[in-house]
């Protein structure tokens, strides 16, 4: 197997519950799931998944770029959300990052994620060109 690599966004989370922000395996990135808290702790965009869901495409897109990637490399893309009435506002927001690449995607609704005021978690894999 390739050398791993891990990118770490330098949270204590990451640390504290055993996880990176992303893994590099050869040409192939894993994005750990990914919600709209800044690295002090605060929840960015609440009540919005609209601002969270872009909130958390920044973040990623800063992990995907410590791996030597980037958003257009994107082949898959996991969304979690907590009120799928309001699936379209996090649709609008994939819609505007992936328009051109287009990547494979699953939108789910889930009951609940580590703190209510999250409405998204966004996970992604990219395949280095």
């Amino acid at each position: 197997m390739p050398p791993r690599t891990l990118i770490s966004s330098g949270t204590t989370w990451e640390e504290q519950f055993g996880y990176s922000r992303a893994v590099l395996v050869g040409n192939m990135v894993f994005v750990a799931g990914t919600t709209a808290v800044d690295e002090h702790g605060t929840v960015m965009g609440r009540d919005d998944p609209y601002e969270q869901a872009i909130y958390i495409y920044r973040k990623i897109e800063r992990a995907l770029q410590q791996a030597g990637a980037s958003l257009a490399d994107v082949v898959r893309v996991r969304t979690f959300v907590t009120d799928i009435a309001r699936w379209e506002d996090v649709a609008r927001a994939q819609g505007e990052i992936f328009a051109e690449i287009r990547p494979a995607a699953t939108l789910v609704e889930v009951s609940a994620l580590v703190s209510p005021e999250l409405l998204v978690e966004i996970e992604v894999d990219a395949v280095k060109g």
